[in-house]
């Protein structure tokens, strides 16, 4: 809908804004976030080939130039041949129709309440944040360092160390800073793993310090040794001319992020190109409305992707999306839409979202938790998760196949492909 109206968060009329972050989450090898992304790599995953064209330094982590990121998908999808793009709020579903709701965090009031009319349930909500971003040029870079994410990766991420003291103080003055009144909003019903700065400051005095501001891994290379505590900028843009503080999403009042941020060492006279905000993210019951295949069980021919089908994590959001694209394909060509497997990251997200207690569910990022665990019982994490990597790997890559000889069998002779040739799938096509 946007820009004939526009959100409390998005600032462009772009596809795919990144509003809350510009990370992908992790690119280590046989870790969970890594998973998942290689498993939409060989699904060739528009969005994963585009975030490794406009991808900026980040250690360990991929992390994209969101400007650049959201120019490419909008460029990507206008210019589609096949795709027809309408500027408009909808605020009614034809449940005849195939129809994939893909409406994101900030899904507008009226399509919210016609979503809670085809669930025949009330919607859920939380709230979540976003973190500041500073010029890069206004940074002290005399009191900062390079240094990798909790020590894994490059040295991508400037380090801002803190002393105790300087922490006590830094401390003292969020806790007694004063937030942005909720104005109609009853309940801030915060999501746990996007907790503003401020409410996770004030669950204990050293709860930052096993958070977003832990040391581990961070020794100031002038000193030897490692400080107190630890605020991280991540590069925001190809241009290294911005950064944001990682971990550092809040409610608080504009003067007071300034004057309570301007306490960490380095930005003490930092310029602020945006604040931190909070913003109303929604999502379904998923258990009580989707399938396996994101599909509504009262209406088969809508398909719910992204935040909204109740997956947390831009990944995530991209990955449902993809599942959703596939399953509507199989719908239109008469057939049914074919599961991911439950031992694929794609398949546990899913299954999670569809299977959890309705009573009491929350959305989820994915985890080797949700995983299936291996036949043979494995101590060593390590080894474990290597193992179900290469599980999931091998049954996504089966999966593929079966798609490509359901829907595709006129081109499966001579596949051509951007990614990896494992599957020999090229959805693009």
């Amino acid at each position: 809908m946007r820009p004939r109206r526009s959100t409390p968060a998005h600032q462009t009329a772009d596809f795919a804004e990144l509003v809350c972050s510009n990370s992908l989450k992790s690119q280590s090898e046989n870790t969970a976030p890594w998973l998942l992304k290689e498993e939409m790599r060989r699904a060739d995953s528009l969005l994963m080939e585009l975030a490794r064209v406009t991808a900026v330094p980040a250690g360990h982590a991929l992390a994209v130039d969101r400007t650049a990121f959201a120019a490419q998908v909008t460029e990507a999808i206008s210019h589609h041949p096949h795709i027809a793009v309408y500027r408009q709020e909808v605020t009614a579903i034809d449940d005849a129709a195939i129809t994939i709701i893909a409406s994101g965090p900030l899904t507008s009031d009226a399509l919210a309440r016609e979503i809670a009319r085809l669930g025949g349930n009330d919607h859920l909500f939380f709230f979540d944040s976003i973190s500041p971003i500073v010029d890069a040029e206004s940074l002290d870079r005399s009191k900062v360092y390079l240094a990798a994410r909790y020590g894994k990766g490059s040295a991508d991420y400037i380090n801002c160390p803190m002393s105790r003291e300087e922490y006590d103080r830094f401390y003292d003055a969020l806790v007694g800073a004063e937030s942005v009144e909720g104005h109609d909003w009853e309940n801030l019903n915060y999501f746990e793993a996007c907790l503003p700065v401020e409410e996770l400051a004030r669950r204990g005095r050293d709860t930052l310090r096993f958070g977003p501001m832990k040391p581990v891994g961070l020794v100031d290379p002038r000193t030897g040794k490692r400080p107190y505590a630890v605020v991280q900028l991540r590069q925001e843009n190809l241009r290294a001319d911005s950064y944001n503080l990682v971990g550092f999403q809040n409610h608080l009042r504009f003067p007071e992020q300034q004057r309570v941020f301007r306490l960490i060492p380095g930005l003490e006279k930092a310029q602020f190109l945006r604040y931190g905000q909070i913003h109303r993210n929604t999502y379904v019951n998923a258990p009580a409305l989707l399938t396996a295949t994101l599909q509504m069980k009262s209406y088969p021919r809508v398909l719910l992707a992204g935040q909204i089908s109740g997956v947390e994590g831009y990944v995530e959001s991209m990955a449902t999306g993809l599942l959703a694209g596939l399953h509507a394909a199989a719908l239109a060509r008469g057939a049914e839409p074919l599961p991911a497997p439950d031992a694929t990251a794609l398949g546990s997200l899913v299954r999670y979202i569809a299977q959890s207690d309705s009573r009491n569910f929350q959305p989820a990022n994915i985890t080797f938790d949700l995983l299936p665990p291996l036949e043979q019982k494995i101590r060593d994490r390590q080894l474990r998760h290597r193992l179900q990597c290469e599980r999931a790997l091998a049954d996504v890559d089966i999966w593929l196949r079966e798609i490509e000889g359901r829907f595709l069998p006129q081109r499966a002779e001579s596949p051509t492909r951007i990614g990896p040739a494992r599957a020999g799938v090229n959805f693009r096509r």
